[in-house]
């Protein structure tokens, strides 16, 4: 009965398939239409060497197909030579290099060479080629260099364990790399050291040595697909030894959010030698009044000689204050028995402060710049000379990430710029009336001309001052070719949601290019 029950059906289906129209059986017709896949297809078909790769031919109304792949550098999995008809072939590369796969296909009649196509070619046969790149192993290759005291490079260090290259604390050294593999990712651990260590790498970093002792090296470099990575390690890399020059004041800054300073010397301090009678700190606030906070107590910080902490028992720091710290000669001295000098108002220069913009919730501005297109900072139409500039988002300098903001003011043009979302619509962030924020960013000027009052200044809308300040000024003064922060303190009109509008002048008779990247935007704490 169960043999009979699916004759029937079958039957059936006959039936009904030879009771439509011609019309309908034309589209049972199987197409020619080129459709290609490969295993790393979403990884630009990047492999380590020694791997894989499986290659598919999921066209329709294929009649004859031969893959063709590289000799000497590959092998076919199951194939005698380096040619296959099969619909998958999985290949084998043992070499590093950048190689072509082909595939010719012979279709029954005219195709369409790609998924999209609405209209066949005049012709049966395609010829595909496929790009593979095989990546050897992950190899760096590190070197080390005393710092002369101009800055220039000096010695090569030994990078053999145990070597204990003799410094000088508080002076420098400039570690560099270089790597094969196309690694991605590359990173300095340097205990001892100021930075300790360093992510995202540039090939060329300076660090500081100041704590007294032997202190290893480790630079680590990565990639994450096809993953591999090489690793360096050396031990007793560098002997930080005693100075007889004077200790200097290096920073000033925010230690504790309100209620402590941070004093971060040349080298380390000896915590037996820290009075913190010696010290005074004074505020003065923007309203203009003058306090004299009580200093609960200075010392050596626990985890960074080189800085001191200066607590405070009965006053708040507010962003608006400036506040002075002082050191009467005393018994303060370095671990190296130098004796410290005298400071008088060394000014706080560094406040804790967060990126508003850093934080998903607060708002989408791509302050970054990572997903940023040209679409998303349009034109606002002012007319000339706010026309005058060209804008894209570049790979060759970045502040943070991999991109930055590209700019060209034309000479005696300039720009004014929004920011939308990919439907056009304002990206915005909140604000609030009555507190003051630091608006900024971060400047790489490439070629400024003969700047004279040049200038960029962030406007917002809708509820617009048009009297911030600029931010910043090209001048004779700016630094070039190298990163620098400009910021202004601004406050807004009203509640809401606003959304940035970048203006830029150049009055110059040259093209004034630069870098612009981590826009900013920090609420600062007042003094009620």
């Amino acid at each position: 009965m169960k043999k009979i029950r699916n004759f029937n059906l079958f039957l059936f289906v006959v039936l009904a398939i030879l009771s439509c129209d011609k019309d309908e059986l034309v589209n049972l017709v199987e197409p020619s239409h080129r459709v290609i896949v490969t295993s790393e297809m979403n990884f630009d078909n990047t492999i380590n060497v020694g791997g894989h790769i499986d290659f598919g031919d999921i066209s329709q109304g294929v009649e004859s197909r031969l893959w063709t792949f590289p000799e000497t550098v590959s092998t076919i999995v199951g194939a005698s030579g380096n040619t296959s008809s099969k619909d998958v072939v999985k290949g084998l590369f043992n070499t590093p290099g950048v190689y072509d796969v082909t595939l010719n296909q012979v279709f029954k009649k005219n195709v369409y060479p790609n998924e999209d196509s609405q209209v066949p070619i005049d012709g049966r046969e395609l010829d595909t080629t496929i790009v593979v790149t095989v990546l050897g192993p992950v190899e760096a290759y590190i070197k080390a260099h005393y710092i002369n005291d101009d800055g220039t490079t000096g010695e090569e260090l030994d990078l053999s364990d145990n070597a204990e290259n003799e410094l000088t604390a508080s002076k420098y050294v400039r570690l560099s790399y270089t790597a094969d593999g196309s690694p991605e990712d590359f990173v300095w651990n340097l205990p001892g050291a100021k930075p300790d260590q360093v992510a995202e790498a540039e090939p060329e970093v300076d660090v500081r040595y100041s704590k007294l002792g032997s202190w290893d090296l480790q630079f680590i470099a990565s990639r994450n697909r096809p993953g591999g990575a090489d690793t360096i390690n050396v031990k007793k890399f560098i002997k930080v030894v005693a100075s007889t020059e004077p200790v200097t004041l290096d920073r000033v800054f925010e230690k504790t959010k309100e209620t402590s300073i941070g004093l971060e010397f040349s080298r380390e301090m000896d915590p037996e030698s820290v009075n913190k009678d010696d010290f005074t700190v004074k505020i003065e606030t923007a309203a203009g009044a003058v306090l004299n906070p009580v200093i609960a107590n200075v010392s050596v910080d626990n985890t960074e000689g080189n800085v001191l902490v200066v607590e405070l028992s009965n006053e708040i720091i507010y962003n608006d204050d400036t506040v002075k710290v002082s050191y009467i000669p005393g018994t303060l001295r370095t671990s190296d028995l130098v004796d410290a000098t005298e400071i008088v108002d060394a000014v706080l220069t560094d406040f804790i402060k967060e990126n508003l913009f850093d934080d998903p919730n607060f708002s989408e501005v791509d302050n970054s710049f990572e997903k940023s297109e040209v679409e998303n900072w349009p034109y606002l139409w002012w007319g000339a000379p706010w026309d005058g500039y060209d804008m894209s988002f570049s790979y060759d300098q970045a502040h943070s990430g991999e991109k930055s903001m590209y700019l060209e003011f034309h000479p005696e043009g300039g720009m004014i710029i929004g920011n939308v979302d990919a439907s056009g619509e304002n990206i915005t962030f909140p604000t609030e009336k009555g507190f003051n924020y630091e608006m900024g960013a971060w400047f790489y000027v490439v070629d400024a001309g003969v700047p004279v009052v040049s200038n960029v200044r962030m406007y917002w809308r809708p509820s617009t001052n048009w009297g911030v300040p600029d931010n910043p000024t090209f001048s004779a003064d700016s630094p070039v070719g190298e990163w620098f922060y400009s910021s202004a303190i601004v406050n807004f009109s009203a509640d809401g949601n606003e959304s940035f509008m970048l203006r830029g002048q150049n009055v110059n008779s040259e093209t004034l290019k630069f870098y612009m990247d981590d826009l900013s935007l920090y609420k600062l704490s007042s003094r009620p």
